[in-house]
């Protein structure tokens, strides 16, 4: 099976499952939002904010395929990007720190730690770009899919609770300790992965292995 990451764009938003890719929770405050779905513009707002974000920060999200079928992916942005930070009661987010927003793999692909090499790509990027950690708002008494990440799974993939609470704790990933998965990462996509890919062309999209393999700069 071929894995390929991609950044997040307006071109392929469309490829979030639904109801993500209409789905404003971090993008706008809590007023905002419910303002937003009794007009029937969450999708709209979720496009501007995200054309928004490239403009001024870059690409802030990737989406993981496997062969060519969209298995699931991940946002993240600095705090003043994610109006929904203000109304968890662990706010506010270290200013070192990215926030991992949002995330999701699809059912069939649940079990091949994707999640975890979703989150090895962010750490790999934001670490690139300067910041130190990840931090993010789990929910410890989640249930099913929804907009913060189990807080099982994100102590599972190396964060630490910063600042502690019965349902939202604030949870933090130093991206120096981020750096010691790689062999460990590479590993487990050189067993997922089987035969050896193909060459690609320079302008290709980067695969999970490169994204892997290539260290912070």
């Amino acid at each position: 099976m071929a894995r390929r990451l991609e950044p997040l764009t307006l071109a392929n938003l469309g490829e979030l499952p639904l109801p993500c890719r209409d789905c404003a929770f971090w993008e706008l405050d809590p007023v905002a939002v419910r303002q937003a779905v009794r007009n029937g513009d969450t999708g709209l707002e979720k496009e501007a904010w995200l054309s928004q974000l490239l403009l001024d920060w870059g690409p802030a999200g990737f989406v993981l395929s496997v062969d060519d079928d969209p298995a699931g992916f991940v946002i993240y942005a600095p705090a003043k990007y994610l109006p929904r930070i203000h109304a968890f009661p662990t706010a506010p987010v270290s200013p070192d720190a990215v926030v991992l927003a949002t995330g999701r793999i699809q059912p069939r692909y649940l079990g091949l730690g994707l999640g975890k090499i979703l989150v090895q790509a962010v750490a790999k990027d934001v670490l690139k770009r300067g910041f130190r950690a990840l931090e993010a708002f789990g929910d410890s008494r989640w249930d099913g899919p929804g907009c913060v990440w189990p807080t099982e799974f994100l102590r599972a993939v190396g964060f630490g609770v910063v600042r502690e609470h019965p349902r939202n704790p604030r949870l933090r990933l130093d991206l120096r300790s981020a750096i010691t998965w790689r062999s460990e990462m590479e590993a487990a996509v050189e067993r997922l992965m089987g035969a050896i890919r193909p060459e690609k062309s320079p302008h290709a999209p980067v695969t999970v292995r490169d994204a892997l393999r290539s260290g912070p700069e």
